[in-house]
């Protein structure tokens, strides 16, 4: 069973308009383009639409994969993502969001840090919302470790506020070598909403496709 922390945080709806403000998402998937695709060989593979959490009612699209950090930065993560980051955002035709981030460190040891940091804001994130603006209730949970490649950690944050938003996320760093991959996933809902099963699968992918 996941370890619960239960808060208060940011009157804001942190998780499902944070975590992929999908800087537009369209209703059908964007090949990626010379001018916003890194180089073929720069990057590692991104997860394909079909590869997330299956939604009931709506297939998944996906934006292209692009060079630098996402914009606008999503929750939890965001500060610590370097320029060198590419992103890929996913999205449905009912308010459900996903995003994927890797970064291809110069070394082992340097991507091994970065994960740790990575997680370390992760596990931070709901006191630090709380420390900001007390207008909601955030309650955090820790899904455990994945075996695959180096490991993948795996995380949830339910946020819910006063005036009757409820959002969950669900959030994962991965591991392959020097490159560390993030995976977010989200939807209005709650912990009973969240397809933590369905995430760990995504997640396994996601680090599998790393080189």
């Amino acid at each position: 069973m996941g370890k619960t922390v239960q808060i208060r945080a940011r009157g804001i709806r942190t998780t499902v308009a944070a975590l992929a403000a999908v800087a537009g998402v369209a209703a059908v998937a964007v090949p990626a383009t010379a001018a916003t695709a890194p180089a073929a060989s720069a990057v590692p593979s991104f997860l394909e639409p079909a590869e997330l959490p299956p939604h009931p009612t709506s297939p998944w699209y996906a934006g292209p994969v692009t060079a630098g950090q996402p914009d606008p930065l999503p929750v939890c993560v965001g500060e610590a993502l370097p320029s060198i980051a590419s992103h890929r955002s996913y999205g449905t035709e009912f308010d459900t969001n996903a995003q994927q981030i890797t970064v291809v460190e110069r070394t082992e040891q340097r991507a091994k840090d970065f994960a740790a940091l990575l997680r370390k804001d992760i596990t931070g994130c709901a006191k630090k919302l709380m420390e900001q603006d007390p207008d909601l209730t955030a309650t955090q949970k820790s899904y455990g470790r994945l075996n695959v490649e180096e490991g993948a950690h795996v995380y949830g944050l339910h946020t819910a506020s006063a005036w009757g938003s409820s959002d969950i996320g669900l959030f994962s760093v991965g591991r392959d070598g020097r490159t560390v991959t993030v995976v977010l996933w989200g939807q209005m809902g709650n912990f009973q909403h969240a397809q933590v099963a369905d995430f760990k699968t995504t997640t396994v992918t996601a680090v599998n496709k790393l080189y």
